[in-house]
């Protein structure tokens, strides 16, 4: 017997048909002995209904009320499945966040989970009960209630997880797993049996939709074990563990893609100390979030400071590098939107050598220009042109002997 918390996205909960399907899945998990807490999101499109509803009233919706409005959703489907569970036999009680003990702080529409109490939810698992959770929501400490952004359900499954110590957290999508690249770009893609914590959170940082990031840092830091799978069949999906001697010899794992991409040049601006902050500070200070980062220095004292942002920031962040690059001297700003970043990433790179260079030989003979690099412990990133960015990824994927799921060997680059 295993206490299993398990969370099942919209479009596993898309109707009524296929809320009766997870009833099933979850009735066959108590079958076997299993205590389950089910952690749920709203119906597909349902958040973005309910949104657009209140865009139509004001451009720009109260956000407390627009939580408490974009939490009915979450509401609507815990309920109805613990409806369906009662109706077929099985003891079921549903919980918004606030009874949950959800705590979060106050920022309305992007919360950050503070703390989760559990006791009500293990009092119910004692009674033998399954425990049926909204996801995406809780509630601040003035008793408001808050969402937690979009994947926050997978955010609160995983905090559920860890609070009430359950062996596992099965995260139920569409897709059965965790795929070595999107399969929409690469034909050849395979699923992952295993991948590191470290590793998918570089893939979510990069582009990867498959788990929200915060879910996958609850994860590590608590030690949870998560099983991505696909609530459309019975297949094995992937799990994401911690490190073990076995993941090293994979090189690289996956290949990911991101075109939510913009670059910005500050030209000529001096070489000098508090240069830097002069420049990101205000950028910071507007909740503008600065990716890669690239310093050419110049003769005669000068550099050029180049960046990357997200395309949703990309006409604030001009505004702002236009107004700075002139109260520093600089000459001139200079902006590319047309870009992508292309990434590969694996806990081998830790002790192989040769990977950047067969990344850089690989775009090469396709011609795809390197426009900026950056690179972690486990992660390269290169900027090219978006235009190149699903060739870079079918290329690279090759490259590294995804194609055939077989090993790297860096050692050989």
């Amino acid at each position: 017997m295993a206490l299993i918390v398990q969370k099942y996205g919209g479009t596993s909960v898309a109707n009524l048909n296929r809320i009766h399907e997870v009833a099933k899945r979850v009735a066959r998990n108590v079958d076997r002995g299993d205590d389950i807490i089910v952690v749920l999101s709203a119906m597909s499109g349902a958040t973005d209904n309910l949104i657009n509803m209140a865009n139509q009233i004001t451009e720009s919706p109260e956000r407390r009320e627009l939580d408490v409005l974009m939490a009915t959703g979450e509401q609507t489907t815990a309920a109805l499945l613990a409806i369906t569970l009662i109706s077929m036999g099985y003891p079921a009680q549903s919980l918004l966040g606030y009874q949950a003990e959800v705590r979060t702080n106050g920022d309305h529409c992007n919360a950050r989970i503070i703390d989760i109490g559990a006791h009500r939810i293990t009092d119910l698992i004692r009674q033998r009960k399954i425990v049926v959770v909204a996801g995406f929501q809780g509630c601040d400490s003035d008793g408001n209630i808050t969402t937690l952004g979009r994947g926050g359900s997978d955010t609160t499954a995983v905090a559920i997880a860890a609070a009430a110590k359950a062996d596992l957290c099965e995260i139920y999508t569409d897709v059965d797993g965790i795929f070595t690249t999107d399969p929409n770009i690469c034909k050849k893609a395979g699923k992952l049996d295993f991948i590191s914590y470290d590793e998918i959170l570089e893939m979510a940082s990069l582009g990867a939709k498959v788990l929200q990031i915060r879910s996958v840092e609850f994860a590590k830091k608590y030690n949870v074990p998560v099983h991505v799978r696909s609530s459309f069949n019975e297949k094995e999906g992937t799990m994401v563990v911690n490190e073990y001697d076995g993941m090293e010899k994979i090189v690289v794992s996956g290949v990911t893609c991101n075109k939510n991409q913009a670059c910005i040049t500050l030209r000529k601006v001096p070489d000098q100390p508090g240069v830097s902050a002069k420049i990101f500070t205000p950028l910071a200070k507007e909740g503008i979030q600065v990716d890669m980062i690239i310093q050419n220095t110049r003769s005669n004292g000068m550099t050029d400071v180049t960046f990357t942002v997200a395309r949703l920031d990309f006409k604030r962040a001009v505004d702002i590098s236009e107004r700075i690059v002139k109260e520093i001297g600089g000459e001139t700003v200079r902006t590319a939107h047309e870009i992508a970043k292309v990434s590969v990433t694996g806990v081998g790179m830790k002790n192989h050598s040769g990977v950047a260079a067969t990344m850089f030989d690989a775009l090469a003979a396709e011609n795809i220009n390197i426009r900026l690099i950056s690179t972690s412990e486990i992660r390269i990133s290169c900027v090219v042109l978006e235009k190149y960015a699903e060739l870079a990824v079918r290329v690279l994927h090759s490259a590294f002997g995804l194609d055939q799921k077989s090993e790297f060997n860096g050692a050989d680059a």
